[in-house]
């Protein structure tokens, strides 16, 4: 199972430099989990930076992965992995969902260096 985090969607929605790298796990619906806090995150710069019916479309397509709400479950283990990995909420959310789905987490974001289950694509 793979968990792509708001940056490889973003990356791959806007056609960035690293887009291509993460198509092959978006496009593997069976093997995709989205964390709502991505869906959140990517809605809302999807959405200022171009429209809300762009953002619509993008939020279509990550529906057709296991879309994984926040239960209490996760959100206790994402309050532990942010004070022992000093991580902000929404990253914590994300590899809590990541861990307890024994998913692999691929990201641009550097909070994740280092972390178990966790890919880094460096940036440019």
């Amino acid at each position: 199972m793979n968990v792509v985090d708001s940056s490889g969607w973003l990356e791959y929605f806007g056609k960035g430099a690293h887009g291509q790298l993460f198509a092959p796990l978006i496009r593997n619906t069976k093997e995709l989990v989205v964390p709502t806090i991505c869906i959140y995150e990517v809605f809302k710069r999807v959405a200022v930076q171009r429209d809300e019916e762009d953002a619509l479309k993008a939020i279509g397509w990550m529906s057709l992965g296991k879309v994984v709400d926040l239960t209490q479950e996760i959100a206790l283990h994402a309050a532990e992995l942010s004070i022992r990995h000093r991580l902000p909420m929404a990253d914590s959310i994300i590899l809590a969902t990541t861990l307890l789905n024994e998913a692999v987490l691929w990201t641009q974001d550097e909070h994740f260096a280092g972390l178990e289950n966790v890919e880094l694509v460096k940036k440019g």
